[in-house]
Parts: structure tokens; sequence; C-alpha cells
């Protein structure tokens, strides 16, 4: 054989070993098209109800109002996993958890994911066979003080005793600002924030301390709001968002791809009020995300219009923030939380 029919001979043989490893590929994915959702997945279709842990009360991220009725942006989030893998909005339980329980509720198998305001950290992601899924609201923690204590910045509060809730990582975050700045800060400890900001109208401490979106909704819910402030400054990070059980892959990607979904129909202009005209839109992303093409949907064992459904229910990302931290709500400047192209944190995956 010649020198270029040996070359040709090889080319040959390198293309179908790569058409035979496209096949396999291909195989592969069909074969996930039907994927199993998963034991976690499996337990809430067969209970027909989401069991999904929140705060026991913070304005904006989860609350009860005069009706009783459950609104938040932590809120929306279970609402939307519920209609995605339950096909109803409705079809959820919300267990409230404190600060220092929420994990260990989480770990019992008393509910399925844990959204509540709860900071995403090293610790937790090694030490309590817990996943940290994604982040739905990016955070600092701060103050809120009385304007009359006359401070205008966190290292002004040398002597200042805070009220805080305890089993969370504000009590850490504040030990490490005194240590780095040699500040001097007492700390007075509560289950829950409403007990908290009580003691500190009551005058116990000096200001309360929190995640800045839990300030600006407990700041809310005071007796007379404007004699009150939130300093400018932030002393940690507080990425906030899902936690799910260790083990279970599938369900892990299920609540990871709802909250993808939600950005990226703020990204791509889908809403609440427009989703059923956007199946018959030009744009491939959008057919894919209102489950028209594709079956991304029985990749994660759920239909293929599980994203369709999440945004029915809830809205985009943008309008859950909206309705719970906008102008009309809490007036708090979207910041971090705008998307990417917004000069914002939230940078989704393609669907693809």
């Amino acid at each position: 054989m010649t020198m270029i029919g040996t070359m040709l001979h090889r080319a040959t043989q390198l293309g179908l070993a790569t058409a035979a490893l496209l096949a396999m590929g291909v195989g592969m994915a069909q074969a996930q098209l039907a994927a199993p959702p998963g034991p976690t997945a499996e337990a809430i279709k067969k209970r027909g109800v989401l069991n999904c842990g929140v705060d026991t009360g913070v304005p904006g991220f989860a609350f009860q109002d005069n009706a009783g009725k459950w609104k938040g942006l932590d809120i929306d989030y279970c609402r939307a996993i519920a209609a995605a893998v339950l096909g109803d909005p409705e079809k959820v339980k919300y267990v409230p958890t404190t600060a220092a329980a929420r994990f260990t509720v989480l770990q019992s198998g008393e509910i399925d994911v844990l959204i509540r305001d709860s900071t995403l950290t090293f610790s937790r992601s090694t030490q309590l066979g817990l996943d940290e899924v994604a982040v739905n609201f990016y955070a600092g923690q701060g103050f809120l003080v009385r304007k009359a204590l006359g401070v205008s910045k966190a290292a002004d509060l040398q002597g200042a005793t805070i009220c805080v809730i305890t089993g969370a990582t504000l009590e850490l975050n504040i030990a490490d600002f005194a240590r780095s700045t040699g500040a001097k800060i007492g700390t007075l400890l509560f289950d829950k924030p409403d007990e908290a900001v009580a003691a500190m109208e009551a005058g116990r401490c000096d200001g309360y301390t929190d995640d800045s979106g839990s300030l600006a909704g407990m700041r809310s819910t005071l007796k007379v709001p404007n004699d009150w402030m939130v300093l400018p400054e932030l002393i940690s990070k507080e990425p906030l968002g899902i936690h799910a059980r260790s083990g279970d892959p599938r369900w892990q990607k299920i609540l990871f791809w709802v909250d993808t979904m939600l950005k990226s129909g703020e990204e791509y202009g889908v809403t609440q009020a427009n989703v059923d005209q956007m199946k018959t839109s030009k744009d491939p992303f959008v057919l894919r995300l209102v489950g028209v093409e594709g079956d991304f949907g029985k990749q994660l064992g759920l239909d293929n219009e599980w994203s369709y459904r999440a945004i029915k229910a809830v809205g985009n990302y943008g309008e859950i923030y909206d309705r719970h931290f906008g102008p009309k709500a809490l007036d708090l400047p979207r910041g971090l939380n705008n998307l990417w192209n917004k000069g914002g944190m939230h940078y989704t995956l393609p669907l693809r």
C-alpha cells in the first residue's frame, strides 16, 4: 500500500470510529430522555405535596399575611418547584423553621427542600450532608439601628449590643468584624427575627443585624420604620439559596434547573402574562424554555412543560423580585440581584 493509500485507510478508520462514538453518544442521550425522577421526586409525586422548609416570618422572603397566606420570594420558589414536579403550585406544605433547627429538619427528611434565606457556605457544604444547589438572592450582613443613636457606619457601633438570630452565620460574622477592626460589639441571641426586633424596639439592644434583604423586610414591620435606618456598609457576603439532602442528584438537578429557568425567563422576556403566547415564538431558546421543542423535561424525569408551568405559576425571577422587594414592596434596589447583562450576579446556564 502506498503512503497516500495508508493515510486514506487510517483516515477512514478514524472516521468510522468517530461515527461510532457519535452514535453511542446519541444512543446515550436518547436513553437519558426517559430518565427516572429520582427517589425524592418520586416520593413527592406519591405524596402529592411538596414539603418546603421556609422562614418563620421575614417579609420579602417568607411570611404569612393577615389572612394566613404565605408570601415571599422563597415561597414563590416553593410554588414554582411544585408546579414543575406536581403540575400545581398550590400543592405545597410550608414548614416554618428557625435558623438553629432548619438544617436538622432537612436532614431528617421532614422537608424535601430548604429555601429559607440560608447562606451557602463551605462548612455547610462539607459537614452537614447537604448540597447547596443554587443562589436565589445575593446579600450581605448589615445593621439596622435607631437613627437617634447617631451612628453612620458599622465601626461606630463600638460598645453596642446587637440583637441577633442564633444558629446563623451572623454571630461569626460579627466576631470576625470585631476582630478585624478592634471593635467590641455585644450580642443578644434570639430564635426568631420577630423576637429579636421586638427586643430592639423595647430598648434591650442598640440594633439588629441580618442579611440586607431581611433587614429591609424587618424594618417594614417596625411601629415607626422611619425612626430606623440600615447602615450602608455590609460586613460579609451572604449568598442565600436552595439546600437539599445529598444523595439524590436527580432532585438536585430539578431544583437547579427550576432556578435557572426562572432567571432565563427574565433574560428572554418570558413572563407570567405572555408565557402562553411565547409558545409561538421564533426564538429556539424560548421554544425550549416553554416546552415546545426538545425533551429537556424527560431528561429530569418530568414532562416537557415543567418550566412553562413554573413561570406560569409565579412569573420569571424579575417579576418575583419586584413583587416582594421592588418599589411597591420593600423598595430594595436589585443591585447584585440583577441579571448578568444588567450588572448583577445572576448568570444562567444555557438550555441546550
